[in-house]
């Protein structure tokens, strides 16, 4: 592993131990070129996967961008950073299950709106208004409404 100090390529691991719920490796790394340390998370991945984008243009699955897109919609909601590992290491464990190398990226928004219904409603909204392209306040009221049938019901 190469150094992201001084660019050294013979990093030496100082220790090992499972993390994320013994679904990675993380690891202490210790350089001997410059004395840094740095740490190294290991995971298995079953398959690459490619995402296939609405426009018919394909790019390599990259988990970082899952993570980010999940982790702008938790933005200061009260859920624990490991639960929103263990939340991100479960979609990309779901991702390689189907079986298929080639994915939507409908397909993944999906799985992911669905896994944040169930842990944040705030989140889950904040993530439906990019991933379905709200323009108004009223595609946010409609949304929301939608979530509610029995409110709506209520009213009428």
């Amino acid at each position: 592993m190469r150094c992201p100090f001084c660019g050294h390529i013979d990093t030496q691991v100082k220790d090992s131990r499972p993390a994320e719920e013994h679904v990675s490796i993380r690891r202490r790394r210790f350089c001997p070129a410059c004395g840094g340390r740095f740490t190294t998370y290991e995971r298995v991945q079953l398959r690459d996967l490619v995402v296939i984008k609405s426009n018919g243009r394909r790019e390599d699955f990259d988990r970082g961008k899952l993570e980010r897109s999940i982790r702008i919609a938790l933005q200061k909601r009260p859920i624990e950073p490991e639960r929103i590992d263990q939340m991100i290491s479960g979609i990309v464990r779901r991702l390689e299950s189907l079986g298929e190398t080639d994915i939507a990226s409908k397909q993944i928004g999906e799985i992911v709106m669905e896994t944040l219904a169930r842990i944040d409603t705030v989140a889950y909204v904040r993530f439906a208004s990019v991933y379905k392209n709200f323009q108004a306040a009223d595609d946010f009221d409609k949304f929301v409404s939608e979530l509610r049938p029995e409110a709506a019901q209520a009213d009428k």
